[in-house]
């Protein structure tokens, strides 16, 4: 980082490594670092973890690996199969196969 920087924050989430005795010690060797973690139970601000549903879903799921060479080539193959077939990400928007859920605890039977 250039030293013309004042204040570098890092964005983590509340894996109890990130709070552990050698990031306590960097912190505290470099005070113009600032840890800010996510909410608690936020994981949807932690754009790393639909990630991770899409890699496990395309290379890991159902699968049994004798090699750590088969794991990282699975990796590879589906990391250029995403690449090649991307799609924008848009917050807010519902997914396509889950039906719009109607307001209310319960809903009564529509009289005919």
């Amino acid at each position: 980082m250039p030293k013309e920087v004042e204040r570098v924050y890092a964005i983590a989430d509340n894996l109890s490594s990130h709070r552990g005795t050698d990031v306590l010690l960097f912190m505290l060797a470099h005070p113009r670092w600032e840890m800010v973690f996510q909410p608690k139970y936020a994981a949807y601000l932690n754009l790393i973890e639909p990630w991770w549903k899409i890699l496990r879903s395309l290379a890991l799921a159902g699968r049994r690996f004798e090699t750590w060479d088969e794991v990282t080539e699975a990796i590879a193959q589906a990391t250029a199969y995403w690449n090649a077939h991307r799609h924008p990400f848009h917050w807010g928007q519902r997914r396509r196969h889950r039906p719009r859920r109607q307001p209310g605890v319960a809903l009564l039977p529509k009289a005919a």
